[in-house]
C-alpha cells in the first residue's frame, strides 16, 4: 500500500494544477487539456503522471506539448521584480475519452 501511495506523490510532483484559461477551455472542445506543470518535467513523465492521476476516467494521452511561459518583469512601490517562469502542457488525449479537471482528484 504504500508503494502506491508514492507512485501518486511522485505523479503530483509533475502535474501540478490545471490551467484553465479561455483557451484552453476553447482546447478542451478538441480533446486537449492543458497543466500546469513542475519546469524540469519532460514529456514522457507528463504523460504517464496524467494516465496515472486519472486513470479512473480513464485517461489515454495520444500526445504532450510543452511551453515555457517566461516571466514578466513589473514594479510594485516602484521597484522592479520579475515573475517567476512557468511550464505549462497541452496533453491531446485519445477520441472519446475526457478528463473532468472540475471534480476531485482522488
Amino acid at each position: 500500500m504504500a508503494k502506491k501511495s508514492e507512485v501518486a506523490a511522485k505523479h503530483y510532483d509533475v502535474i501540478l494544477s490545471p490551467h484553465i484559461t479561455e483557451k484552453s477551455t476553447m482546447a478542451s472542445e478538441n480533446n486537449a487539456v492543458v497543466f500546469r506543470v513542475a519546469n524540469d518535467a519532460t514529456k514522457p513523465q507528463i504523460k504517464e503522471a496524467v494516465e496515472a492521476i486519472y486513470a479512473d476516467q480513464k485517461a489515454k494521452v495520444v500526445s504532450v506539448n510543452t511551453i515555457v511561459t517566461k516571466g514578466k518583469t513589473k514594479r510594485w512601490r516602484g521597484k522592479p521584480y520579475k515573475r517567476s517562469d512557468f511550464k505549462k502542457a497541452i496533453v491531446k488525449l485519445e477520441e472519446g475519452t475526457m478528463i473532468d479537471i472540475t471534480e476531485q482528484v482522488s
